[in-house]
């Protein structure tokens, strides 16, 4: 399910749901490893406390941002006021089976 920040702008809107989209699509793909699923489904699932603004630099979030921004992406902030970090954790959520991670 999309999750959006009430006070988002129409393009942040845009970002979250391109990413969200490569998030799922990513997750739904048989070739993609089970466990860097498993690290995104526990970046998902952690608390604001835990994720603590780190820059990420995982190649399928990094991959996500940067095609869908259309820039060089080195890491992305794992903040959850950022719709292109939430778009795709929300995206790799939804897009994976859920019996797969007893989600």
């Amino acid at each position: 399910m999309r999750n959006y920040d009430d006070d988002w702008t129409e393009d942040q809107r845009a970002l979250y749901d391109e990413c969200y989209d490569l998030g799922e699509a990513w997750a739904g793909d048989p070739e993609t490893d089970t466990d860097q699923l498993q690290d995104v489904i526990n970046l998902a699932e952690a608390d604001d406390d835990e994720l603590a603004d780190v820059d990420l630099n995982y190649p399928p979030l990094v991959d996500a941002v940067a095609e869908a921004t259309g820039e060089q992406v080195t890491s992305v902030t794992a903040d959850r006021d950022d719709p292109a970090f939430r778009g795709f954790v929300d995206g790799v959520r939804q897009g994976v089976e859920e019996d797969v991670f007893g989600l």
